[in-house]
């Protein structure tokens, strides 16, 4: 088990992963564990980790997938179910390394969709709730017109600039991700009956001007769940409500983190902190 810093490397033997960490010890505390969207990192939480650790009381870990910030770069090209892999293969591994004993998955875009994966997939009683932020359960028209602009404001240079300062390779994270989304085989991907197979609290948190997706997410959840969906519509907000409106999107998350900790007995973390 790796002893946790506020900031290092999680060994998984085939990858290192970088990470940052605020808040309490998994021993001591649950953990909340942030996994970032398409062409995210641990470092583009910001300062995420730290104020929610201090508004629930858990333990907060934010870690890079490989291909991404200072973690091992991504074999080329990735697979279309690079996401099931992460939850399935690398998620379970990256638990095991810290301990983690109890808490909540707080995935954005693709990091909602390797949640929800490993939530249907995997029957984990350690997990005590799911917060999705603009997660994606289908692929749509949106999505894909939205990744075909970044592509082209990739290669323009202008992306690749302002990404090489989040990410040691770029290009390897751009190309894993794009390349895999815009492929033609990739329009057949869909994760809704994961959705029917999640047996703990979930909640939505989407902006109502997002780009890369559509209220259609919200109702494929609301369809296919027999667990309760909490929803928050943003109005103005588009696909990254933790940064677009920080103090209101954390303030959401942070409130259903602590429902959940009390409903198991965990409170007293956040009235503690």
């Amino acid at each position: 088990m790796t002893q946790l810093q506020p900031e290092g490397m999680l060994d998984l033997g085939s990858a290192r992963l970088e990470y940052r960490f605020a808040g309490p010890a998994p021993e001591a505390a649950p953990t909340l564990v942030l996994l970032h969207e398409g062409l995210g990192s641990a470092g583009l939480w910001d300062d995420v980790p730290e104020r929610l650790a201090q508004a629930t009381g858990a333990g907060v870990l934010a870690y890079s997938r490989a291909g991404y910030g200072a973690s091992t770069p991504a074999a080329l090209p990735r697979p279309l179910d690079y996401m099931h892999a992460e939850a399935l293969e690398t998620l379970p591994r990256v638990l095991a390394a810290i301990g983690f004993r109890r808490g909540l998955l707080v995935g954005h875009s693709d990091g909602g969709s390797i949640a929800t994966i490993y939530a249907g997939g995997v029957q984990d009683h350690r997990i005590r709730g799911l917060c999705l932020i603009a997660p994606h359960f289908v692929v749509e028209d949106e999505t894909i017109a939205e990744i075909e602009q970044a592509r082209v404001a990739y290669e323009s240079g202008g992306l690749r600039e302002r990404l090489a300062r989040r990410h040691r390779d770029a290009d390897n994270a751009f190309r894993g991700w794009s390349d895999a989304w815009l492929d033609p085989g990739f329009r057949a991907w869909d994760i809704s009956e994961a959705l029917a197979y999640v047996r703990v609290p979930i909640q939505i948190v989407q902006g109502e001007a997002d780009r890369y997706g559509t209220r259609r997410q919200i109702e494929i959840a609301e369809s296919e769940c027999y667990c309760p969906v909490d929803v928050a519509l943003l109005p103005g907000i588009g696909h990254a409500p933790q940064r677009e409106a920080p103090d209101v999107t954390l303030g959401l998350i942070a409130g259903f983190a602590n429902r959940i900790l009390d409903d198991h007995g965990e409170g007293e973390f956040a009235r503690a902190a």
